[in-house]
């Protein structure tokens, strides 16, 4: 009798021999529903106490993520959120533009406020680009250039980074911790390209050259293929994930107040390019909402007030920027604007922060309409252009004045005229709102069951 081959064609394997289907983590993903500076750190922070990884997707250090624990504030601009906790490991991904020289100074000033063990806690993508000097200066330089039409950037170099990453010739961390004399070559060539083109460009290329010659030694043990890290944490199954994004979603380079806006995806889609993570693992997805609107920098804010309400608001919400210091613009909550974002990034859930800072108004207003010559606009407009002349309609409510939200702990124990408008919110939304922030510290955040 003929014998058989010896091949795996056509061979019974046992169901013992089968490996059976993983079961992965699905990963929260927190992103800011209006202009930025929501409080995004704040929730991160609350989550991120029972996360084992925290990630950064998009932008750089033009963000900046404040968090208060036991008295004690730490400002994050290109750190994750999670970097002060102990076993939490912190991604900064590839869609990121990262500011290495500065990296270092922020970690320096988290280390002396007691933050330890982080060079074991602290990864960058090999694919993440570099920002350097000469792209804050163009930046400096464009906005300049603008005039009377400036967009308000934060001069850090994020769209002159971004730019270099779409004309193929920007410089990556992986660059910078392989062959030092093809980053060095790659450096000079990117420096006169800039320089061709802004002539009143400074600096000193050589000079730059040493300095990330010490920082590829300093940062070549945390720099690693990120998006495989990532993936395998996920299908590990029992690691838990958040994903933070910076900025915020009126802010997107595709469906913000364009060109009032910076230069990476800050919504859902930003999440999956920035980390390379597959939208299948996509679990939660928190948009974080101030009780009011707030807008650093120009750009058009139909609900602004620029009166006496606006300044109380201001004051009493210590309204201005953890990376710029400058103050933020003021206005009521904005549900057309809402309904956008949340149509865009499909919120589970929603966190309400800094309701406390109505407390003390007899009145307050939600805008829920736009409208144009008596005419209702169905959508949120695409051209910064037209929204100048917009009506806009609002639902007025009592406010709760001379009942303090501060000391709330739960839904239940709220004024009922707070209760009343977090319901309308929802309501109008259609989504749940699960968290309320009334004041500063960590434990000032009500849970909604």
């Amino acid at each position: 009798m003929e014998s058989r081959p010896s091949t795996a064609v056509g061979r019974r394997v046992s169901a013992a021999a089968v490996h059976p289907f993983p079961n992965p983590s699905t990963v929260v993903i927190v992103l800011g529903a209006q202009w930025g500076d929501e409080g995004k750190g704040k929730l991160v922070d609350l989550l991120a106490s029972e996360a084992d990884i925290v990630c950064r997707c998009q932008g750089g250090n033009n963000a900046g993520h404040s968090v208060v624990v036991e008295g004690v504030e730490y400002d994050f601009h290109m750190l994750p959120s999670g970097f002060h906790l102990q076993n939490c490991i912190n991604i900064i991904g590839n869609g990121c533009v990262v500011n290495l020289p500065e990296l270092v100074e922020e970690i320096q000033k988290n280390e002396s406020r007691g933050v330890t063990n982080w060079s074991e806690r602290l990864f960058i993508s090999d694919r993440a680009h570099l920002v350097f000097d000469f792209h804050k200066q163009t930046d400096g330089l464009i906005e300049r250039g603008r005039g009377t039409g400036s967009l308000g950037t934060t001069k850090k170099g994020i769209g002159p980074t971004y730019s270099s990453k779409a004309t193929r010739n920007g410089i990556r961390m992986i660059d910078l911790i392989g062959d030092f004399s093809i980053f060095a070559e790659k450096l000079r060539n990117l420096f006169n390209y800039y320089k061709l083109t802004f002539p009143d460009l400074e600096g000193d290329v050589e000079k730059t050259i040493e300095q990330f010659k010490k920082l590829a030694d300093y940062f070549r043990p945390m720099t690693i293929d990120t998006i495989s890290y990532l993936n395998q944490a996920i299908m590990d199954g029992s690691k838990s994930i958040l994903v933070e994004g910076a900025n915020a979603t009126m802010l997107d380079i595709d469906f913000g107040t364009y060109p009032y806006v910076t230069s990476s995806n800050c919504s859902i889609g930003g999440a999956c390019t920035g980390l390379g993570l597959p939208p299948k693992y996509i679990g939660d997805i928190y948009g974080v909402v101030k009780a009011y609107t707030t807008r650093v920098g120009d750009g058009v804010f139909p609900t602004e007030l620029k009166n006496e309400i606006g300044e109380h608001l201001q004051t009493r919400g210590r309204e201005w920027g953890v990376t710029t210091g400058r103050r933020r613009r003021c206005g009521w909550l904005d549900l057309v604007l809402l309904k956008y974002t949340n149509m865009i990034n499909g919120f589970t859930a929603l966190c309400l922060t800094k309701l406390d800072t109505l407390d003390e108004l007899a009145e307050i207003k939600i805008a829920t309409t736009y409208k144009r010559n008596g005419v209702e606009i169905p959508n949120f407009p695409a051209s910064v252009d037209t929204m100048h002349d917009i009506e806009v309609e609002y639902v007025t409510f009592p406010g709760w004045r001379g009942r303090s939200t501060e000391e709330c702990r739960t839904f239940k124990s709220l004024p009922n005229n707070a209760k009343l408008y977090v319901q309308f919110i929802e309501q109008y939304l259609g989504v749940p709102v699960k968290w309320i922030g009334v004041g500063k510290d960590r434990m000032a955040m009500i849970r909604v069951f």
